[in-house]
């Protein structure tokens, strides 16, 4: 059947269903307004639509909104991808990973991670801005911080009352999503830069129920300014607030050869300093303290630690 078949035929049926329709001739003294002229091209169109269900009775009750039809389509909501962690290749490379709860690794990073969560519920003696943004640093590279903050980071994953999101800030040299098995993909760098990227756009949520992870991002020349920026501070105030029972843990580049750090460490709650045993000089650890004098905490993390039977693991200590 055509459509001016259809259209004919629906005419009939809006007929006898009460509408008002006319073949093109004036209206009668006394008639009321015409609802479709069939003999007109507009008619024609018109009648195809209500074919299709866009008319309304003219006895209801008329919207203020406009027909369903023409209304601008629902913007989708912006929900962070799904990532994949192969968890026993990274338990086989000697990172702590869920099946892991009761192993020598697990409960180092129960002591260390105490009085990190102590703090992030507000449990300190002194009232801390931003406690739940935990940023881990090193003196120099090589110390072992990547290490130790992706470990931190599936350790909260592993709180019942806490998730965590590991955010890749070392942007001159990222690993974090590597190590992960994970390809490096838009990120910090990405939503610092342009305006109309979201957070939600780049995050990535994993197969660990409560991890989540937020990529360096594409390399930018002027990171110091952007870690330093109004958008990075808006940034640092979403993260800090939105969720309560979120910790974000920053992996960010060494203190001593970047400013990166120094622009992070002062606008989060908390540091942790992994200083490599046997190895991080004196001098070296006096001047990445000096680099955090104004951070209200620091926790320094010794690693690589050999302790009682040569067993290699963390040792920790608050320094000033």
């Amino acid at each position: 059947m055509s459509i001016m078949d259809q259209a004919a035929r629906r005419l009939e049926e809006l007929k006898r269903a009460g509408f008002d329709v006319f073949n093109g001739a004036p209206p009668r003294p006394g008639m009321p307004p015409t609802s479709v002229t069939a003999s007109s091209i507009e008619g024609r169109a018109a009648a195809a639509a209500e074919a299709s269900g866009l008319f309304r009775n003219r006895n209801a009750v008329p919207e203020a909104a406009a027909p369903a039809a023409f209304a601008p389509a629902p913007q989708p909501s912006r929900r962070s991808r799904e990532v994949y962690i192969d968890l026993n290749r990274l338990e086989q490379e000697g990172y702590l990973v869920p099946s892991q709860a009761r192993s020598q690794l697990a409960e180092e990073m129960r002591i260390i991670k105490r009085p990190l969560l102590a703090n992030a519920r507000g449990e300190s003696a002194q009232p801390i801005e931003r406690p739940n943004l935990i940023l881990v640093a090193s003196a120099m590279p090589g110390e072992g911080k990547t290490f130790f903050a992706m470990n931190l980071a599936m350790s909260i994953a592993m709180e019942v009352d806490h998730s965590v999101l590991l955010v890749d800030a070392d942007v001159l040299r990222p690993s974090a999503l590597t190590r992960l098995g994970l390809e490096q993909t838009r990120g910090l760098m990405d939503v610092l830069h342009f305006e109309s990227l979201d957070l939600g756009d780049v995050l990535l949520r994993t197969n660990v129920p409560k991890l989540s992870l937020l990529p360096a991002g594409t390399a930018n020349a002027k990171s110091s300014e952007l870690l330093g920026s109004a958008a990075m501070e808006s940034l640092l105030a979403e993260l800090a607030a939105k969720y309560s029972d979120r910790i974000v843990v920053f992996d960010a580049p060494p203190i001593i050869p970047t400013t990166e750090t120094r622009v992070l460490a002062s606008r989060v709650g908390q540091v942790v300093m992994v200083v490599e045993a046997e190895h991080t000089t004196h001098a070296q650890i006096s001047q990445a303290y000096s680099a955090l004098e104004h951070c209200p905490v620091v926790l320094s993390v010794l690693n690589k630690f050999r302790g009682k039977g040569a067993v290699t693991g963390y040792g920790y200590f608050y320094g000033a």
